[in-house]
């Protein structure tokens, strides 16, 4: 079984979409390991904010078999298929990490994300501090503990059910 962490976001509907996606990951993968829900102002893009979280969960599908279920679920919860980059979301997941593959063909593992947002590396440090980022060999606990931007995020009250 190999462990994999999902980033999820939502900006439309966010509770609703963050609730949903929970309940289908929950069906595709079996236990999870939830962060703390977080709220971001969009990055890219003038929008309303963003719900963010990590979930980790384990698998037997290989890392594009993943990917392809997440933009399923997705467009199950009305994602648009033309939706541009840096737009609203109904609801966004990510395959950040598939235990410690480095893969650029067709999915890309790790995430350039990771590095680069707080409102993925925060909840991924929460999951998984003690755990390494298969390029920098550098904890996510520590990588949080040093990156510069943690203002912008904060964590929220959230209500699963």
């Amino acid at each position: 079984m190999a462990q994999v962490y999902i980033s999820v976001g939502s900006n439309i509907n966010r509770a609703a979409n963050i609730r949903a996606a929970r309940q289908a990951l929950v069906a595709e993968f079996g236990a999870l390991v939830v962060s703390q829900v977080y709220e971001s102002e969009a990055v890219g893009f003038n929008g309303p904010a963003f719900y963010n979280l990590v979930i980790g969960a384990q698998t037997e599908q290989s890392p594009q078999q993943v990917a392809q279920r997440l933009k399923a679920i997705e467009l199950d919860n009305g994602r648009c298929k033309t939706a541009e980059k840096f737009s609203n979301r109904t609801l966004d997941l990510d395959l950040l990490l598939y235990d410690d593959v480095i893969c650029d063909e067709g999915v890309q593992i790790p995430r350039h994300e990771i590095t680069e947002n707080a409102f993925v590396l925060w909840p991924l440090a929460e999951v998984a501090p003690q755990l390494r980022h298969p390029l920098t060999q550098q904890n996510y606990q520590e990588m949080w503990a040093s990156y510069p931007h943690q203002q912008n995020l904060k964590p929220i009250p959230f209500d699963w059910y």
